[in-house]
């Protein structure tokens, strides 16, 4: 029986051909990087972190790792505490160690690529009380690997796991882990809602204020598409989980990573309020640095008149902390 292979809205192909790698591989030995900066480590706030069951907070492990804690959950995505990448060393430490995070209820996995899906990690993670939640084409494998409670989601369904919505919408990407595998499972990000929220209806006349969480949204790992505008206009985003590194080259790069510029107007499209960059300076996968991406993301928050508090740079075991705060459900 022929596999399904999973594409990007409009058939957007991120296939490269062998003469390309070559290329890129000849232009990488003729650069000078700068790779002096690295990405800060703070102590983490371990008990808080084990305490709070109220706040919303975003803890950045590293890559594409956050600790998540929204509603009561305890959430992990893309868990990654892997000491290399391929012939790469991780560039700093894990924001938390792994062995000190507290209980998780949650797991989301955007794709199935190595750095974004850490087999090991996850299994040290992962516990009797644990949902994995993974695109479509990935559960069978995963179940496989021992992860029985394991749930898949396609572009624009969602979950519910206690007070939590769990919604799977669009990436423009791509997957493979083996050369048999390509594109067979999908790819995409994660949008975070209260559920009770999401049941009422707040454009009803004499809809009351609530105490509500604000509505989260990991972008997973994409190149810039249409897309973004089509998650701005179905979700009210608060704050937005966005990728801007890999990039470099961008000749090749494009179609799969956001640059910062992008990463900036993706997070206009989406219409949130809050944006944490994340893809950056853990592991070399491209040719940018993580100064590069922070200098090119300051430059044009600068340029497109973003107030400057509403972009939130962590340091790995930084902890955002956001109370909930009363509102209608959709606002």
């Amino acid at each position: 029986m022929p596999k399904i292979r999973y594409d990007n809205m409009d058939n957007v192909n991120t296939d490269h051909t062998l003469k390309q790698f070559k290329q890129w591989r000849q232009e990488r030995k003729q650069k000078k990087k700068d790779y002096s900066f690295q990405v800060p480590n703070v102590p983490p706030e371990l008990d808080y972190l084990h305490a709070n069951r109220l706040d919303t907070s975003i803890t950045w492990i590293g890559h594409s790792t956050f600790f998540i804690q929204y509603e009561g959950l305890n959430i992990l995505t893309d868990p990654v505490w892997a000491k290399r990448m391929g012939f790469e060393r991780r560039l700093g430490e894990p924001g938390i160690e792994i062995g000190e995070v507290p209980p998780v209820d949650v797991i989301l996995i955007s794709h199935s690529h190595y750095d974004h899906m850490h087999l090991a990690s996850i299994r040290r993670l992962y516990n009797a009380g644990t949902t994995l939640i993974v695109p479509v084409g990935l559960k069978k494998k995963m179940v496989r690997k021992g992860f029985h409670n394991c749930l898949e989601l396609k572009w624009w369904d969602h979950t519910v796991i206690r007070n939590v919505r769990i919604s799977f919408v669009p990436t423009q990407h791509w997957t493979r882990r083996t050369p048999f595998d390509t594109n067979t499972s999908h790819w995409g990000g994660y949008i975070l809602e209260p559920a009770n929220a999401v049941q009422l209806d707040a454009k009803e006349e004499g809809a009351e204020m609530e105490l509500l969480p604000p509505n989260l949204y990991f972008a997973g790992d994409s190149g810039y598409f249409p897309g973004f505008k089509d998650i701005g206009k179905r979700y009210h985003i608060h704050v937005a989980m966005m990728p801007i590194g890999a990039y470099e080259p961008e000749w090749f790069m494009t179609s799969q990573h956001v640059n910062p510029e992008e990463a900036m107007q993706a997070f206009l499209d989406v219409r949130a309020e809050t944006m944490i960059p994340m893809h950056y300076g853990t592991f070399r996968l491209a040719d940018d640095t993580a100064r590069e991406a922070l200098d090119r993301m300051e430059a044009e928050r600068v340029r497109l008149g973003i107030e400057e508090d509403r972009l939130k740079v962590l340091k790995y075991g930084e902890t955002l902390r956001i109370h909930p705060e009363r509102r209608k459900a959709g606002e």
